[in-house]
């Protein structure tokens, strides 16, 4: 396994406020890679242009060794699928039909409905992501945690290697968290599924991570493996707090308090 993205001197800015500043990093294929980092560090900027939703000022970003500015956004859709942070839908739509949108960039032009092709992917990801007893259920009657599940169903449904998930547990309860972090290891290790998402929890980018890249000011300040990035001094240098660092069955553990 090599890097599945290759970033060099990525600049970017809103205006005269420079978000990510001459930015070089490269992505793991086959890894749960997370961005960590405080608010406004530009971590969500660069989850952004790296999946095509911002344009850098200057610098590359390269998917396979081909820049994705080259990329049209219908055959990228077909490398690189995305759950964003904040997603709706029609009250009306029922789970399956959500689930069938991830087939879009497959379909030809003009042709109604799914294939038989098409129908296989969308049942796998409903059965991957266990939300097939919804299937005829409307998405706005489900649990924050079921509809979770649900865009990343259709984001499975577009039958890509790499997987974007900004903050997906945004908004969720203690359990939903932990199911949707599973859920996320069970691609990467079942279906190696590349994973690359952004996390303000540190414990769970310890434990659900197989890397870390940890941002300041725009700019990557440490990556690695979690126990080998993760540390008292990290902390402080990344958030400006002082936290204890200790260990539970055997992993570094953040005390937040």
């Amino acid at each position: 396994m090599g890097d599945v993205f290759e970033i060099a001197d990525l600049n970017f800015s809103y205006g005269d406020n420079h978000v990510i500043r001459d930015l070089s990093v490269n992505i793991s294929e086959g890894k749960i890679t997370t961005l960590i980092g405080a608010n406004g560090c530009g971590k969500s900027t660069l989850f952004n242009l790296i999946t095509k939703n911002l344009k850098p000022r200057s610098g590359r970003i390269k998917l396979g060794g081909t820049d994705i500015s080259a990329i049209k956004l219908r055959d990228y859709a077909k490398q690189v699928a995305i759950v964003h942070q904040y997603n709706t839908a029609p009250d009306d739509i029922s789970v399956e039909k959500l689930v069938g949108y991830g087939r879009t960039p497959h379909r030809g032009f003009g042709l109604p409905g799914n294939s038989e092709e098409d129908e296989g992917k969308i049942a796998l990801a409903m059965q991957i992501t266990n939300i097939e007893k919804f299937r005829d259920r409307a998405v706005s009657q489900l649990s924050g945690g079921q509809k979770q599940r649900v865009w990343i169903a259709m984001a499975l449904a577009q039958d890509t290697k790499i997987l974007f998930l900004d903050e997906p547990t945004t908004y969720l309860d203690i359990r939903y968290q932990l199911d949707i972090l599973r859920l996320v290891k069970r691609l990467k290790t079942e279906y190696n599924i590349t994973v690359v998402m952004v996390l303000h929890d540190i414990n769970q980018s310890l434990y659900y991570s197989d890397e870390i890249i940890a941002m300041k000011d725009g700019a990557i300040i440490a990556q690695g493996e979690p126990e080998q990035v993760i540390s008292e001094q990290l902390i402080k240098d990344v958030y400006d707090v002082d936290l204890r660092l200790t260990e539970v069955d055997g992993k570094p553990f953040v005390l937040p308090v």
